[in-house]
């Protein structure tokens, strides 16, 4: 197989896998804003634990997220001995 053909899994519990990032980042920005329009109640600090709650939800979510049709990334097994080699030798 080339190396240059990369097989991506589509799988719920791979596409899940790289949403982490994207989502804290969300959720800090979301945050700053609640403080900026709440004046003095509602700091950054105090609601700081909500960063916490969703990477906790996520993580759960990728751990209940079915695997069908997962691709597995593994290599290949080698050929048997005594078997034709695709070049001709």
């Amino acid at each position: 197989m080339d190396q240059s053909v990369r097989v991506r899994c589509t799988c719920p519990r791979c596409r899940l896998r790289g949403i982490m990032g994207p989502v804290v980042l969300i959720t800090i920005g979301v945050l700053f804003l609640i403080q900026q329009f709440s004046h003095d109640y509602l700091t950054f600090v105090r609601l700081s634990p909500i960063i916490l709650i969703v990477i906790g939800a996520v993580k759960i979510l990728r751990a209940v997220a079915p695997s069908d049709g997962h691709i597995s990334t593994a290599t290949p097994t080698p050929a048997a001995p005594g078997a034709a080699q695709p070049n001709g030798q």
